[in-house]
């Protein structure tokens, strides 16, 4: 009998329990082909992305997890694993081992460095604008790519970037998506309600505009809060996230008295009902000279909710919302108004919506659909000769 396939996946994010249903969405429909391993710091600071957080193993946890030491750990491009304890679990007999870091930082080039010579070894890009690194960043890319068999990234704006870049075009890639836990996010107009009695709001009332996020000026925030104020039809605001600019939004909040609330300190548990307390859910990303949306998981986590959503035409959220929701100017407060005047008006369109926006989410990002296209990319590694040994190798179909 042959011996399953064994895949190692090993990241920063995996710190977060909920984080880690990628790789166990893997195990889970792989079966007995593969077994599956995870890695993650034990100790996260973060910064943008991430709050302080220690590793816990999930009571159901379906593959085992290891954590292991890590240092500068407020600083996501200088991180670092603990040598040691990494080079224990990277120098066993893995035949993937799929990394969720950048090639350029410090940890990138370090998973790198330590992948056993008989594995396929497959890192996670979401960098979709053309950076110039410096040293030594430059040459950790460099070097990554070097020891790589292949590329993930989630968006469909990366690979044109990316491939015009030395040693991306070299080896296959493929574009996935991020996943959504639909089990977990779903509709739930009942915990929706428990969230909006609890701040407060009765029912019935005006449609309810949210935003999930960070509270940062890329997010768009302050073109929102214009857009809601040039807005006529009756509405109510939900901005639920953490940020720098949490004070300017509380004042806005002060001016509109019960029509808006701030909410922070909602744990990723918590998500689903603020989304379910949501009618329609706005992701107003601006682009600017070193940052464009990269994918924006509070859409596909507010349309497996069956949120109506409205985003901006910044990076990939066109391409996530797909048919599924309204896409506006990035930079136009009076189309936003008006965008969102014709959802706050409409219970049609936004029940339209929000069907589309829930057939796409199971259909598309869904973790079981998501978890096939990695195994079919680790298994199309394994059973392709690597680029070092062929004169080129292409790219499976999907790419």
């Amino acid at each position: 009998m042959t011996r399953p396939r064994r895949l190692l996946s090993i990241g920063h994010s995996y710190v977060v329990g909920a984080n880690r249903q990628l790789a166990h969405s893997i195990q889970q429909v792989a079966g007995p082909r593969w077994e599956v391993e995870i890695a993650s710091p034990s100790y996260f600071h973060g910064g943008n992305d991430l709050r302080p957080v220690t590793f816990t193993p999930r009571p159901d946890e379906p593959c085992p997890a290891t954590p292991i030491p890590a240092y500068l750990t407020r600083y996501v491009h200088l991180f670092g694993y603990g040598w040691r304890p990494l080079r224990r679990v990277m120098g066993r007999n893995w035949d993937v081992v799929h990394a969720w870091e950048e090639p350029y930082i410090v940890a990138g080039a370090e998973l790198a460095a330590c992948v056993p010579r008989a594995a396929r070894f497959v890192f996670r890009t979401a960098q979709s604008l053309n950076k110039r690194y410096l040293p030594p960043f430059n040459l950790f890319e460099r070097y990554v790519l070097r020891r790589a068999s292949g590329w993930i990234c989630s968006g469909t704006l990366i690979p044109p970037v990316l491939q015009k870049r030395p040693g991306y075009a070299r080896i296959p890639h493929r574009i996935i998506p991020l996943g959504v836990d639909t089990e977990v996010f779903r509709p739930d107009r009942d915990a929706g309600a428990r969230i909006r009695q609890s701040l407060g709001w009765a029912d019935p009332g005006p449609p309810v505009v949210g935003y999930l996020g960070r509270f940062v000026r890329a997010k768009g925030l302050s073109l929102l809060t214009r857009a809601l104020d040039a807005v006529r039809a009756p509405w109510r605001a939900l901005l639920v996230g953490a940020g720098p600019l949490e004070g300017e939004l509380r004042a806005w909040a002060a001016r509109h008295g019960d029509r808006a609330r701030v909410c922070t300190g909602v744990t990723h548990a918590q998500v689903p009902a603020h989304l379910n307390a949501m009618d329609v859910l706005a992701a107003p990303s601006q682009t600017t000279p070193r940052w464009r949306e990269q994918f924006g998981r509070m859409l596909v986590e507010a349309m497996a909710c069956g949120v109506a959503v409205a985003g901006s035409d910044s990076g990939e959220i066109p391409h996530v919302i797909g048919d599924a929701g309204v896409v506006l100017p990035e930079a136009d407060a009076t189309a936003w108004a008006d965008g969102l005047s014709g959802l706050l008006e409409s219970p049609a369109r936004r029940n339209e919506l929000s069907y589309a926006g829930l057939e796409r989410a199971r259909a598309t990002f869904a973790w079981p659909v998501i978890a096939r296209q990695h195994i079919e990319l680790f298994e199309f590694l394994l059973d392709s000769p690597r680029p070092s040994e062929s004169t080129g190798l292409e790219n499976p179909p999907g790419a």
